[in-house]
């Protein structure tokens, strides 16, 4: 991951309706999105959106239904048009482009996977992996070995020359997947792109769109109203509530610090040990490594498999390591406050 900020959000609204300027001076002034549809007969969309994607990084919008996620994720690209702001890509604002310039971002900068696969029936796995590089102007002969190759990477060789409706729903997801890579496009949106599988095969995709990551550095954008799949990939997660961001940041801080009593009611029923990471909560080292620790252990390990490794002995403490350097310290008893729920472990505490 470079850090560099890849695709970056600055003000922007979205207001659906006749006079959507006219419906912007009145969100300005305070109108929220219930009176702004009672009062003005205007739908507010997005409020003052502001976001930073780094290159390389996976940013997870997530919120329940109407929340604007895929309103967002859809500005990226234009395929709607905001009512105030700035989407820039790589430094450039993006709606400022005329109508060549959004055809090549859309052609070359940023590909799309989409919840409902949006295959062509009448095409083959390999000719509907090779449409976006069909839709550049390029011939079968060059296209093909690369939808081929993209093909053999998610798990379908040997399916090339089948149709869509030959094969299941993750199948079909995973050409969808292969069609965004064959683009060689640095930016990937994916708009609850999972959200049709069913869980054992949404698991996998989720791995499989892990593993890739790690190997391609994509700009990933991805959208769900699934918080155990937004804290499973997300490097920044971003939660909508509204068309407003409730709040945003690295997930594991999220979990632990919720800002909002909308986002503590998200994160209540998580589990938390098999989502928490070491990292999260461990004390960093100041001085000498502790040298009457009982073992060492990973940043990136779970909570869940440091119970079992302790066997849930609390007077436990173990030597936390990145890249096999010491960089904490872990206490078994502050793992455990860690897995109670702030909200609750609050009330708990005024109670008694």
């Amino acid at each position: 991951m470079s850090g560099n900020i890849k695709i970056s959000i600055r003000s922007l609204y979205k207001i659906f309706g006749d006079d959507p300027l006219a419906a912007l001076e009145h969100v300005r002034a305070g109108v929220g999105k219930p009176e702004l549809l009672e009062e003005h007969q205007h739908v507010l969309g997005l409020q003052d959106i502001n976001v930073d994607m780094r290159e390389g990084e996976i940013t997870v919008i997530m919120g329940l239904s109407g929340s604007g996620k895929s309103t967002l994720i859809r500005h990226l690209n234009r395929l709607i048009e905001p009512t105030a702001g700035a989407v820039e890509v790589d430094g450039e604002d993006v709606l400022e482009y005329d109508e060549l310039a959004l055809r090549n971002l859309r052609r070359e900068q940023m590909s799309m996977v989409f919840q409902k696969f949006a295959l062509l029936p009448h095409r083959t796995v390999a000719q509907n992996a090779a449409t976006t590089l069909a839709v550049r102007g390029v011939n079968d002969a060059d296209s093909l070995p690369e939808a081929h190759k993209w093909l053999e990477r998610v798990g379908l060789q040997g399916f090339e020359e089948h149709y869509p409706h030959q094969l299941s729903g993750g199948m079909q997801q995973r050409v969808g997947i292969a069609r965004a890579l064959t683009s060689n496009s640095p930016i990937m949106l994916m708009d609850e792109a999972f959200s049709a599988l069913d869980p054992l095969i949404r698991t996998d995709m989720q791995d499989l769109l892990l593993e890739l990551q790690r190997e391609l550095h994509k700009t990933i954008v991805f959208i769900t109203h699934d918080l155990d799949e937004a804290l499973k990939l997300a490097d920044h997660l971003v939660i909508l509530k509204d068309g407003s961001i409730v709040q945003q940041g690295e997930p594991q801080h999220i979990l632990l610090n919720p800002n909002d009593p909308y986002i503590e009611d998200f994160v209540s029923d998580i589990n938390r040990a098999r989502v928490l990471r070491v990292r999260s909560i461990m004390t960093p080292i100041n001085g000498e490594v502790p040298a009457d620790a009982h073992g060492e252990v990973d940043c990136d390990d779970t909570l869940e498999s440091m119970i079992e490794k302790s066997g849930g002995d609390i007077s436990h403490s173990y030597i936390v390591l990145r890249d096999d350097a010491p960089v904490g310290t872990l206490d078994m008893t502050h793992l455990l406050k860690a897995l109670v729920p702030r909200v609750a472990s609050e009330e708990g505490a005024r109670k008694y």
